[in-house]
């Protein structure tokens, strides 16, 4: 007996970055209707997402937007949650994320902690203006460390957290860690030298040369690296932000960069969206700090990122499809009364 093929499902994309990857998605997807509306005006939009099955989007913001969903799966088009209203989304529609993003953001860190303990970047531009400054022309200018000479601590031992940690064993480093469940099980290949609970913060902080804050956002986690955390950081130490602006206070990372209270950082992430007269987005005036390395959030954009995720969301389409389980489920929505897998 031959398997009938499962109803095609009208699938909605809004989302520009995954788009670019609409022939992956189709290929992977091809019974079903895809459509590509993230440069369509808002009416047309906003119609297409109110009557779809599937909608793939990275925010969702309004609660009237998500009350209004009739659709079975709402696919997050990234790992976060923080732009989608999921509370209002109705009862009967699942949610699901993708992420592929860990990988990239580890060798971020990497060469971040490369780029400043080297001064890199000033370096670059003194030799573009004609400075030739070596130590062997300049008593001031610092010898670099060598990474097998450092220890990583991790703040939060999640994927981007545990990926950092296996790079940063891979060529040399000592790590540490600190993390919400500092007993839960760590994976094979990964060898922490200690592994802490969230008390364990000012050990980490004291023994690190590298403190790489992995931890998401929450009211737990909103500026827990403060004025008090960078006092128990070496002098030498770098910090290394990848997680959201608002873990690392602005204030007191900024004051303990201009008072040496720490070597450098690498800022990542932001507080708040740019805007014009606000880019980067921050208060204080980072950009002029030659002990900083400043990045437009993209340390995750990798290609393999988005395929990844492209991946993911077309066998997710053809899983629902099929009434088979789902992947990366955040919200479990009602099951349907009967599978479209005839």
């Amino acid at each position: 007996m031959t398997a009938a093929v499962p109803d095609a499902l009208d699938v909605v994309v809004t989302d520009p970055i995954i788009s670019r990857f609409a022939e992956r998605l189709i290929a992977a997807a091809p019974e079903h209707r895809w459509r590509f509306l993230a440069d369509a005006d808002a009416a047309e939009r906003d119609a297409a997402v109110r009557t779809a099955d599937v909608v793939v989007c990275s925010r969702l913001e309004t609660s009237e937007a998500a009350s209004a969903q009739t659709a079975r799966l709402v696919h997050v088009t990234g790992a976060g949650l923080d732009r989608v209203a999921v509370e209002a989304l109705p009862a009967g529609v699942a949610v699901a994320n993708t992420f592929h993003h860990a990988r990239p953001i580890a060798e971020h860190v990497l060469m971040s902690v490369l780029a400043l303990s080297r001064r890199l970047l000033p370096t670059d531009r003194e030799l573009r203006t004609g400075a030739w400054r070596t130590i062997a022309t300049d008593p001031d200018v610092p010898l670099h460390p060598t990474l097998d000479t450092m220890t990583l601590g991790a703040v939060g031992l999640g994927g981007i957290g545990l990926e950092t940690v296996r790079l940063a064993e891979a060529v040399g480093m000592s790590t540490a860690a600190v993390r919400h469940r500092p007993d839960a099980p760590v994976p094979d290949g990964v060898h922490p030298r200690w592994i802490g609970g969230p008390d364990d913060l000012p050990r980490l902080l004291a023994e690190s040369d590298v403190v790489v804050v992995t931890v998401p956002l929450s009211a737990t986690t909103e500026g827990m690296i403060g004025a008090e955390q960078f006092a128990a950081m070496r002098r030498t130490a770098l910090l290394v932000n990848v997680a959201r602006g608002p873990v690392v206070d602005q204030d007191a990372l900024y004051h303990a960069l201009v008072r040496g209270d720490i070597a450098g950082a690498a800022i990542d992430v932001w507080w708040g969206a740019p805007v014009p007269g606000r880019t980067p987005p921050a208060d204080l005036p980072f950009a002029e700090l030659d002990n900083v390395l400043l990045t437009p959030h993209h340390s995750g954009h990798a290609r393999s990122t988005f395929e990844g995720r492209a991946d993911d969301i077309a066998d997710n389409v053809v899983r629902l499809a099929r009434g088979e389980e789902l992947r990366n489920v955040v919200r479990h929505g009602t099951p349907p009364a009967r599978s479209l897998h005839q």
